[in-house]
């Protein structure tokens, strides 16, 4: 009882600087020395040093920067336009016209870049401009944006994944080809409900036909990005790759096409190293910082002392789901999404053992609900990231992202019913 008041009292702390304006890292670490000292006094401190080299000499995140950097030269050399474009033509029979652009543009570059900022900003940054000339509903455009944008943590290669398989020594390449089924799941059934949404009229259009020639100089925008897609994916589903390794291979073939397709000046190279800098410091920060707040719990057994708790409960397997339900609802309202994982991860991985579950199916379930923290209000970053780049208001996002958080909440209880949905491509994995 008293490992709990202390461990709710430090994750108080957190949450109180947090809402105080401290950036991540810091109302991470911050709590977790405190509890070092609360338990061991300064000598507990001289773990730290220990702690920082090995949360940072870590071979799978050296993953983060190239799928980061990868994205990054798309952007700045304008190829997100080019994508944008080719299956704007491709897809413009479906109904919802360029709104189903906006979620297959999301799964594409969700492909390539890995984090859902990215995608929801570089995506956006071209639709937006474009659904708001056509007078397309201003909800349900910038709803498809922020959503569409989570798909970048589910489908691979996701950062979000690398950063929980860092966590708890899980395959990342089993997690990418877990992602895949769940990540086309989510892509359809978003495109099913703006195709529904487009029979009922308003402002959003039923679908045109496009000539064949049109077609295919769309297929010569959209090709080279499937072939790049294919070949990070199928290397490491063949087992010829390492995440990273096809990560490295996936920027020299990126910069190829940047060249050849996009206009990639030195200037925009230079640009793109220094923002893959910015964010994978920001990320390596609140990666450590979580470290620091793992080895504090683990000093005073707190992970065994929670592991107790729960299993004391009782609790069956849809309970145990049904309180990570509310869990996660709960800190993706409040918390951001990398701080979700590494904050809650030491705690209840330890506890997965005990009900049998997969860790390779809850790195799913996590990282769905992490999508949901993403457009859930008050600090979902994909609700700002699209409010920054339209005039309209924040509330008309957060209400145009309603139907799809129902949408993910239909995806979650189909994946706690059928694991083998996201169980069944890592099994036949070499």
């Amino acid at each position: 009882m008293h490992l709990a008041i202390q461990l709710i009292g430090s994750f108080g702390i957190f949450l109180l600087l947090l809402a105080a304006g401290m950036a991540v890292p810091f109302a991470i670490a911050i709590p977790g020395v405190i509890y070092l000292l609360m338990q061991n006094g300064v000598t507990a401190l001289k773990g730290i040093g220990l702690v920082t080299w090995g949360s940072m000499n870590s071979f799978t995140l050296t993953a983060i920067p190239l799928f980061v950097l990868m994205a990054e030269m798309m952007q700045r050399s304008g190829l997100s336009f080019r994508i944008y474009r080719g299956l704007a033509k491709i897809v413009a029979r479906l109904p919802g016209g360029l709104l189903q652009t906006n979620i297959v543009g999301c799964a594409l570059f969700a492909s390539i870049s890995g984090s859902s900022v990215a995608t929801a900003a570089s995506i956006g940054g071209v639709a937006l401009p474009q659904l708001v000339q056509r007078n397309y509903d201003k909800r349900l455009s910038a709803g498809s944006l922020a959503a569409g944008g989570t798909l970048g943590i589910l489908l691979p290669p996701s950062i979000a994944m690398i950063i929980y398989g860092s966590f708890t020594d899980t395959s990342v390449a089993k997690l990418f080809m877990a992602g895949v089924v769940p990540g086309f799941m989510l892509t359809l059934m978003f495109m099913a409900y703006i195709a529904v949404r487009a029979q009922f009229g308003g402002t959003v259009p039923r679908g045109v036909n496009e000539t064949a020639q049109t077609w295919l100089g769309a297929l010569a925008d959209v090709v080279p990005f499937a072939l790049l897609i294919g070949a990070i994916m199928g290397s490491i589903y063949a087992g010829w790759a390492t995440p990273t390794e096809a990560a490295s291979g996936g920027c020299l073939f990126s910069l190829i096409l940047c060249l050849i397709w996009g206009d990639m000046t030195w200037r925009n190279f230079v640009q793109a190293m220094q923002r893959t800098v910015q964010v994978c410091g920001n990320l390596m920060f609140i990666i450590y910082a979580a470290y620091i707040y793992a080895y504090a719990i683990g000093v005073a057994g707190v992970g065994e002392s929670v592991t107790s708790w729960l299993v004391g409960l009782q609790l069956s397997h849809l309970e145990f789901f049904g309180a990570l339900f509310v869990l996660y609802t709960v800190l993706g309202c409040l918390v951001e999404s990398i701080g979700m994982i590494v904050i809650t991860v030491p705690l209840l991985y330890p506890v997965l053992g005990h009900y049998g579950i997969d860790p390779i199916w809850f790195g799913v379930i996590l990282v769905m609900y992490v999508e949901l923290g993403q457009i859930s209000p008050p600090i979902g970053i994909n609700l700002f990231v699209i409010q920054s780049i339209w005039d309209g208001e924040l509330g008309d996002v957060v209400m145009g992202t309603i139907p799809f958080h129902i949408i993910m909440f239909v995806l979650l209880f189909l994946l706690a019913a059928f694991p083998q949905l996201a169980l069944w491509l890592p099994s036949q994995m070499n």
